[in-house]
C-alpha cells in the first residue's frame, strides 16, 4: 500500500467531501452558531464531523444535542456515550431528558414533536440561528412514499425542505449510504437504534420492505427520483401558498372568508381556508383535509349545516354567503 508523501494529508473519501460541501452550500458566509441534532447513528455522527471540520475553520459555533426519550432501557446511557464520541470530534455536547406520551397519534409522531420542541429551546436559550439535522435523501424519498400512501396534499408531498424555519436539513441531497461510508472512513463509531429497525413502525417498514422492493421492481434510482419529485413539488406548493396569501388579505376579514372566494380556483381555495383554521383555532396540528373539505363545501354550497373544526369551535353559513368562524 503507498503511503502519503511526507507534508501531504491523506485523501479524502468522497463521502465525507460531500457532506462537508453540502454543509458549506447551508451554512450563511456570516458567523453563526447553532444546534445539532445528534442521536448517534450514522447520519447525524456524519453531520457532527463536519460540523467539527467547520468549527476548526470557520467562526461558526455548533453545539451538538442530543435528546433522550426515555423509550428503552438504558438510554441514558446510549446518550452519554453519543456526548463522549461527539466530544471527540471537538463539538460541545449536552443531553436533553423529555418524556413521551404517545397519545392518538402514536409513540413516533409523539417522540418527533417532543424532539423537536427540545431542540427549538435549547436554541433558544443558545441564541442560535437554526437546529442542524442529519435528514438525508433516503428520509426524503421515504416521506413522500407516505405522503402518496396517505393522500397528502402537495405540501405534504414536496417533503422536508432544506430549510424550514429555524430547523436547517444539510443533508437532504446525501444518500444514508454516504453517510454511512463517512463514518466509518474516519473510524466513527456510530449507534444502531433498535426503533429503526422494529416493523410496528410504518416509516421503518417503508425503509426495509417497500422501498427495496420499489427498487427490485422498477430499478435503481427511485429514492432519488422521489426526491427529485419533492424538490419540484416544493417549488409549486411555494408559489401557490403565496399566492393564497395574497388572495387572503382581500378575501378574509377576522372570522369571516366572504363569499367571493368561491370564484378562486380550489388550489387557492383550499389554501385560504386551512391556514384561517389553523389561525383561528390555535391547534395548527389538529386541523385535517377533512375539516378543510367541508369548510369548502359548506362555503360552495355543496353541503349545509355547521361544520364542527378543531378548537371546540364550528364553521356556519354568513348573511353575505360566505362562512363565519363561531367558538363554541
Amino acid at each position: 500500500m503507498t503511503q502519503p508523501s511526507a507534508g501531504r494529508l491523506p485523501r479524502l473519501d468522497p463521502a465525507t467531501a460531500r457532506i462537508r460541501n453540502a454543509l458549506r452550500e447551508l451554512l450563511p458566509a456570516t458567523p453563526a452558531r447553532f444546534v445539532v441534532a445528534v442521536s448517534g447513528g450514522a447520519d447525524s455522527m456524519a453531520l457532527a464531523a463536519a460540523c467539527a471540520f467547520f468549527a476548526e475553520r470557520t467562526a461558526h459555533r455548533f453545539t451538538a444535542v442530543t435528546v433522550d426519550h426515555g423509550l428503552q432501557p438504558g438510554s441514558d446511557s446510549v446518550a452519554a456515550a453519543v456526548g463522549v464520541r461527539v466530544r471527540d470530534l471537538g463539538l460541545a455536547h449536552r443531553v436533553v431528558a423529555r418524556t413521551v406520551e404517545p397519545g392518538t397519534a402514536g409513540v413516533e409522531a409523539a417522540a418527533r414533536d417532543v424532539r423537536y420542541r427540545a431542540l427549538e429551546e435549547a436554541r433558544e436559550e443558545l441564541g442560535a440561528v437554526a437546529v442542524l439535522t442529519g435528514h438525508t435523501r433516503d428520509d426524503q424519498a421515504e416521506t413522500v412514499l407516505l405522503g402518496l400512501v396517505r393522500g397528502s396534499g402537495a405540501r405534504s408531498l414536496a417533503g422536508m425542505r432544506p430549510r424550514s424555519g429555524t430547523v436547517w436539513r444539510p443533508l437532504l441531497d446525501v444518500r444514508r449510504e454516504e453517510t454511512a461510508a463517512s463514518c466509518a472512513a474516519r473510524g466513527i463509531a456510530v449507534w444502531h437504534d433498535p426503533m429503526n429497525a422494529d416493523p410496528q413502525f410504518t416509516r421503518v417498514r417503508v425503509r426495509t420492505r417497500v422501498l427495496p422492493v420499489l427498487e427490485e421492481q422498477l430499478g435503481p434510482g427511485v429514492a432519488t427520483a422521489l426526491a427529485r419529485t419533492a424538490s419540484r413539488l416544493a417549488q409549486d406548493s411555494d408559489a401557490l401558498e403565496e399566492l393564497a396569501v395574497r388572495q387572503s388579505a382581500a378575501h378574509v376579514s377576522g372570522t369571516e372568508i366572504r363569499a367571493a372566494v368561491r370564484e378562486l380556483p380550489a388550489a387557492l381555495r383550499t389554501r385560504m381556508i386551512r391556514d384561517w383554521l389553523r389561525d383561528l383555532s390555535g391547534t395548527a396540528q389538529e386541523v385535517g383535509f377533512h375539516h378543510v373539505s367541508e369548510v369548502d363545501a359548506l362555503l360552495c354550497g355543496r353541503r349545509s349545516g355547521a361544520v364542527s373544526v378543531p378548537g371546540g369551535a364550528e364553521v356556519r353559513r354568513a348573511a353575505g354567503g360566505g362562512v363565519r368562524f363561531h367558538r363554541s
